[in-house]
């Protein structure tokens, strides 16, 4: 074992791509890594590719992956020095941080004191007034739902943000409490069904108003600090293509920003990190006004699905320097470098997340066995993934099956270059939001940079682009039955009733290919 590493073996908390990801790095840094699986993924790419695996129970999260006694458990009996959250599951549970800690171990990520201040979003906003940031408007203390008699005092303070607008958790993300409102009426039964949920999934009811941006971008910076204080930013990324509130496609730098305007939401972003006391990696949100002006919205306090495009236009390993920054090493110049050129990329990254959801059914999850399992390759293509062809993708856990990202040294060569590694990626067995991400690549919109967190909604979601989706559809399956020689079923009323014809855009038929076997009972009739 070289003598450089940053730890002599290493407990990876999660399952799936970025536990693959995380023990790569582990691997290029001379460090071992050590699995943890359910009895659902005894098999997994995790567990194979790792030096030491321990079983920490059954399938269901409650059971397994989310009990922190199960995993320090293992973390002890493995003989692990440290424990890598990932992202999701315990990631950004300072108990869990802090029973890493109680235990003589180290956690790569932010202390558990500053994941306890940070994930209270009341505190963040707080935090950003303190030093000159503005938060998007609203609230800055918890709405006191269970006090009648302060319903005036709310619809007062309400009238005064403006509707419409949101009520949001103080614990939890991912849209869990958040409640839209557009007039005073439906704010008592908002805050009340809102408080529910957010006690429910994250056992805290607290939550608070926040004016409804609208249209907005939503664009993050990634952050690095070090024991001493010291705090950078190595770039933003645009994260604007949502679907209730769960990111779809990410990419960096944010199109349309100017030299100017990145180093001024990369100044914000660390001067919010730096009030916190912010140590290893974690990540700065903010929403950008229709007049251009930025809104600190959160902090998230772990390693983002996404860190991969600003790993590719920065050229920085994030997971390996979170390993060093938990070591308790500086900054390092390779960090330093990227963050003096953060606010100039050189060239442009943009990921998809495929998942096994069926996006022309409301992106109805679709768990099942993958048939085939066809990766893009070449120039400028990066796939992160934890599957194989073979591999059953269980309802129980996240259904993201592969990142596909690709830079470029351009927007527009990145686009191009997305959509020749979409047309070549082939998955069957199960239906994935390939389809969704093909027609992104593709659009018009999407390509003149006219983002928003409700661009899916207008260009995917609305009756136009259903019933052009469900046109390709037709004609992908058509394709596979003549193909396979079935011509006369689909001409005489075969599975999808319609008659095959010839492509008016290759580019759209194309993606015909991916998941042939299975496309005449999963795609829309």
């Amino acid at each position: 074992m070289p003598m450089t590493a940053p730890f002599r073996r290493v407990l990876v908390a999660n399952r799936g791509e970025i536990a693959v990801r995380i023990i790569r790095a582990c691997h290029e840094a001379g460090m071992e890594a050590v699995a943890v699986y359910s009895d659902a993924d005894a098999s997994a790419q995790h567990v194979r590719m790792a030096d030491l695996a321990v079983r920490i129970g059954p399938p269901p999260p409650t059971e397994s992956y989310l009990r922190i006694d199960a995993i320090i458990a293992a973390a002890l009996e493995a003989g692990a020095e440290a424990i890598h959250p990932g992202y999701g599951f315990l990631a950004e549970r300072a108990a869990f941080a802090r029973a890493v800690e109680e235990a003589g171990l180290v956690f790569v990520g932010p202390p558990s004191a500053v994941i306890d201040a940070l994930g209270d979003k009341l505190h963040a906003r707080r935090t950003a007034r303190d030093v000159g940031v503005a938060a998007v408007p609203g609230t800055l203390e918890a709405a006191p739902v269970d006090r009648p008699d302060q319903v005036a005092a709310i619809l007062a303070e309400a009238e005064t943000i403006g509707y419409p607008l949101l009520v949001k958790a103080a614990a939890g993300g991912g849209g869990r409490g958040m409640r839209r409102v557009v007039s005073p009426a439906g704010l008592p039964a908002a805050l009340a069904g809102g408080s529910r949920e957010a006690a429910s999934a994250f056992g805290d009811g607290s939550v608070y108003l926040e004016r409804e941006i609208a249209p907005a971008r939503h664009v993050e910076v990634q952050l690095l600090a070090d024991e001493t204080g010291r705090v950078v930013a190595i770039g933003e990324r645009d994260c604007s293509l949502q679907r209730r509130h769960q990111k779809l496609v990410e990419e960096a730098p944010a199109p349309g920003l100017t030299v100017e305007q990145r180093r001024e939401l990369h100044g914000l972003a660390v001067k919010v990190a730096t009030a916190a006391g912010l140590r290893n990696a974690a990540t700065a949100e903010f929403l950008r006004a229709p007049d251009g002006s930025f809104y600190f919205l959160e902090v998230n306090t772990r390693l983002q699905v996404e860190h991969g495009v600003t790993e590719l236009v920065s050229g920085l390993d994030i997971v390996r320097e979170q390993f060093w920054l938990a070591a308790g090493r500086p900054l390092s110049d390779e960090a330093l470098a990227a963050a003096g050129r953060a606010a100039e990329p050189a060239g442009h990254a943009i990921e998809v997340r495929i998942t096994a959801e069926d996006p022309s059914r409301d992106f109805t999850p679709t768990p099942g066995r993958v048939r085939r399992w066809v990766m893009p390759a070449g120039p400028g293509v990066r796939v992160d993934s934890g599957i194989e062809a073979g591999d059953r993708v269980s309802p129980e856990y996240d259904n993201l099956i592969a990142k596909i990202m690709v830079l470029a040294g351009d927007r527009d060569a990145a686009i191009s270059r997305l959509r020749r590694a979409l047309d070549e990626t082939e998955i069957a067995g199960i239906q994935t939001t390939l389809p969704f991400h093909r027609f992104v690549a593709r659009s018009e919109s999407f390509a003149a940079g006219e983002l928003s967190t409700d661009w899916v909604g207008e260009n995917w979601d609305g009756p136009a682009s259903l019933a052009r989706a469900a046109r390709i559809g037709q004609l992908a399956a058509g394709l596979d039955a003549l193909e396979s020689g079935l011509a006369t079923a689909v001409t005489t009323g075969g599975s999808l009733g319609g008659t095959a014809t010839a492509p008016t855009d290759s580019g759209d038929g194309r993606w015909a290919r991916s998941g042939r076997q299975a496309v005449n009972e999963r795609w829309p009739r």
